[in-house]
């Protein structure tokens, strides 16, 4: 067979980059087509490499940055650019916060065939740095090396923890210092390097399926209570123990303490087994007057006191009453919810996670909330007329979907009950404003409020307030 022929692309000078496009690249014109640069910014005048190159657009990386943007900034981690993380850290944060605006804008008027006259100042981090609550690192026997690395010919250290590259699954970056999470993650992460290096611990081969450590999970909040847990790929009694050993006599401060024996090929975690080591099974966070359980399973907002600043604009746009019944659609752990029950008469939750529900219905009697009902299910399946006759018709529906956005019969479903409110968080404006133009027929957009809760990333959770016409 013969071997295809590698196209070799021309390389672009002077491109002017123009605007923002989606995930953060930036977008500039040549000869009658598109081209979306990495790591490029409006401002910049770039020379690009062209790496693929389709009818009407091409993708393209920096050959050579010819004149910055006057908007560009020192990135302070010493792994951006080699890490698939925070990739606007070369952006000044208020230019961050104009960028994501824009994408909201773009999105709803290219998308959604609307303009956003109600649209109010973004919501931005006091804190961009050290924000997290949740980070996993991933152990690996093929550390990701540099092209300088490599030509060096020097002898590397093969294991590492950290994060997979930019562009790479098989190959892990080691990090030596993260700004994601408190600085006690970087303490804890460091010190199992040095203990399971010094023990000769094996790392997981990612390809081959190999190895007894496999990911290393850190939960915090905002109370100060901690939560490690640990994959392993193989029952070594002996070695889980004695590594379970050592991080609960060093860090005796631990809330939590689990690990995990993953045999599966795949790293999700959910359909396995979490064995408490030490400590207690789930750590408390609260926001507002709420306190909320949260296990290794549990999913919750990854940036706590960003995301009270969204549950109250949640409760502001939603204005309840102790008079109005309420939806929760796809509510997760019903952190929305039970934030909001005490202002409703009813809030009734829907989500297709049944460990979700379990953590919403714990929850709930955490804080003796009585005004809620949580039912496992997908929202296309279970909301219907006979859920709605069940329930009692809602006044106001929260809905808070995943990046694919909403399902065509929910949507259908909330046209033909006509609820006054639906307030609609969104992590993805682009299948927002798709959403928005189905609503259009029968809904008003009056509202519109971004939240930026991943600073020096393109990622941003937006509001959308939609009254009955």
């Amino acid at each position: 067979m013969r071997k295809k022929k590698k196209i070799v692309y021309p390389v672009l000078e002077n491109l002017e980059i123009s605007a923002i496009a989606a995930e953060g690249k930036g977008l500039a014109r040549a000869d009658n087509f598109v081209v979306f640069i990495d790591k490029a910014i409006p401002g910049d005048i770039v020379n690009a490499k062209i790496i693929q190159k389709k009818k009407d657009y091409a993708i393209a990386e920096i050959e050579k940055l010819i004149t910055p943007s006057t908007k560009r900034t020192e990135p302070f981690c010493e792994h951006f650019g080699m890490c698939g993380g925070c990739k606007w850290q070369h952006v000044e944060y208020p230019y961050q916060l104009e960028l994501k605006t824009q994408l909201v804008i773009d999105a709803f008027r290219r998308i959604g065939k609307t303009e956003l006259n109600n649209l109010l100042p973004i919501l931005g981090c006091e804190e961009t740095t050290f924000y997290r609550n949740k980070l996993e690192f991933t152990f690996s026997n093929r550390v990701w090396l540099t092209r300088e690395q490599i030509a060096s010919g020097a002898e590397f250290n093969r294991n590492a923890l950290g994060f997979h590259a930019s562009g790479s699954f098989a190959s892990v970056l080691h990090i030596n210092r993260c700004y994601l999470q408190d600085e006690l993650v970087n303490a804890i992460r460091n010190s199992v390097y040095q203990f399971v290096t010094q023990n000769n611990f094996t790392f997981y081969n990612l390809k081959f399926h190999e190895g007894l450590l496999r990911n290393l999970i850190f939960r915090n909040t905002t109370l100060n209570e901690w939560m490690v847990t640990v994959c392993f790929a193989e029952s070594d009694m002996q070695k889980i123990e004695l590594l379970m050993n050592f991080l609960k006599e060093r860090f005796s401060f631990l809330t939590s303490l689990n690990y995990i024996i993953n045999t599966k090929k795949n790293d999700t975690i959910y359909d396995q087994e979490v064995i408490n080591f030490y400590g207690r099974d789930h750590i408390i966070e609260q926001l507002g007057n709420v306190r909320y359980k949260i296990s290794t399973k549990s999913f919750f907002q990854t940036n706590s006191k960003q995301a009270k600043r969204l549950y109250d604009v949640v409760k502001e746009f939603g204005g309840f009453s102790k008079e109005q019944i309420v939806y929760d659609l796809y509510c997760g752990t019903g952190s929305i919810a039970l934030y909001i029950a005490n202002d409703c008469r009813k809030v009734v939750g829907i989500e297709q996670v049944p460990e979700s529900i379990v953590d919403a219905i714990a929850n709930a009697q955490l804080n003796e909330i009585t005004n809620s009902s949580f039912v496992t299910g997908t929202c296309e399946d279970i909301l219907k007329e006979e859920f709605i006759a069940e329930h009692s018709k809602p006044d106001i529906v929260i809905v808070d979907p995943p990046r694919g956005g909403l399902h065509e019969k929910v949507i259908h479903v909330l046209l033909e009950a006509q609820p006054q409110k639906i307030v609609y968080v969104s992590c993805n404006p682009a299948t927002q404003a798709r959403d928005m133009l189905l609503f259009s027929e029968k809904y008003k957009i009056t509202r519109c409020q971004p939240v930026d809760m991943f600073p020096h990333t393109f990622h941003i959770e937006n509001v959308v307030l939609l009254e009955l016409k």
